[in-house]
């Protein structure tokens, strides 16, 4: 079958999506060489700074959180690939701002890689700067294993989580101890019914058959865990799904968790919200708080279809930086009074 896809040439995608994306939200970002995407505010920025980096093609992620109160500076790749380590440095050089930087990287294979050159050369360079690694994927490794969990849409809370504590005066240490303590507590589960075409090639990224759907598709359809069975209706998906991820944070009655639900690219708001509307029922039958959540798209995978449900641990502390104030292109907050604040 042919793709179908509103691009020109496949070698000028990831080119040409920057340059219509920074264009679109000029008011929050730049471009810079290198497929930098910079927070405009980032010069007048006195704490720790945020970079990350990953490939095109997962939008709005990543660089749709560049901003105030996430993101400084988004690194982007070719589509579905890392970018190169040179690149990573000087996005780290720039967005310092004498307080060491914070860089958040994915655990894909090209992405760790990346990032392990990044900060060989870092240290060379006596730059101040850790890395934190998302990995909360359950489907491909049990939590004792958790180091070579993949990265999927925790991402985005992490990026939050570590911001907000920056925006307090944290120190680097004290900021990536709050992303790791966050992202300890994070679990995602991807179920896809469709896979995904590469853009630049036509290449599908999964096969699934007409009744299939498979439950651990992990991000571009990698599997590696995942079990295809047949189709299932919304509060069955959502029970199954929902129950692995309790069970693997260990979740227990009277806790308060986030809740996430990222279409991929091609499922409906209509479908993620009868999906939200059962695991709000499961958890309150469980006596689990929903304490913050999010349901539409943080980071998809061109038209696969299918999603991410994603759940975390919160307390206090995470909840106050979860709804801290943003101004990101694809996420914005409003600083509520706590009692009013909403999820």
């Amino acid at each position: 079958m042919k793709m179908k896809k509103f691009i020109n040439s496949p070698e000028n995608i990831t080119k040409e999506l920057l340059e219509g994306f920074a264009s679109a939200h000029r008011d929050l970002v730049t471009l810079r060489p290198g497929n930098m995407v910079v927070n405009n505010r980032l010069e007048k920025a006195n704490r720790v700074t945020i970079v990350t980096q990953g490939g095109a093609g997962h939008e709005p992620a990543l660089s749709g959180f560049v901003g105030d109160g996430m993101v400084d500076v988004s690194v982007v790749g070719d589509i579905f690939s890392a970018p190169g380590p040179k690149a990573c440095l000087e996005a780290i050089k720039f967005a310092d701002r004498g307080k060491g930087v914070l860089f958040v990287v994915l655990n894909h294979a090209g992405d760790m890689l990346t990032g392990d050159l990044t900060m060989r050369q870092a240290a060379k360079e006596g730059l101040h700067v850790v890395r934190v690694v998302t990995q909360e994927d359950v489907s491909n490794t049990p939590r004792e294993d958790s180091g070579n969990r993949r990265g999927l849409v925790g991402c985005v809370p992490t990026f939050k989580i570590a911001a907000a504590a920056a925006a307090e005066g944290k120190s680097l240490e004290e900021v990536a101890a709050a992303a790791r303590r966050f992202a300890d507590n994070m679990a995602t589960l991807a179920v896809a019914v469709r896979g995904a075409t590469h853009p630049s090639t036509g290449i599908a990224l999964a096969d699934l058959g007409e009744d299939e759907m498979e439950v651990g598709m992990g991000q571009h359809g990698e599997g590696g865990g995942g079990r295809r069975q047949p189709m299932k209706g919304a509060d069955e998906t959502a029970e199954i799904m929902l129950n692995v991820l309790l069970a693997d944070l260990s979740i227990r009655a009277g806790e308060r968790v986030m809740l996430i639900l990222n279409g991929a690219g091609a499922t409906t708001l209509m479908e993620l919200f009868i999906i939200y509307r059962r695991c709000e029922q499961l958890l309150k039958a469980k006596n689990v708080e929903i304490a913050a959540n999010y349901v539409g798209e943080l980071l998809t995978v061109q038209e696969q279809a299918g999603f991410q449900m994603f759940l975390a641990r919160m307390d206090d502390e995470l909840l106050r930086y979860w709804n801290a104030p943003c101004n990101t292109p694809y996420l914005k907050k409003k600083n509520f009074p706590a009692e009013t604040a909403p999820g």
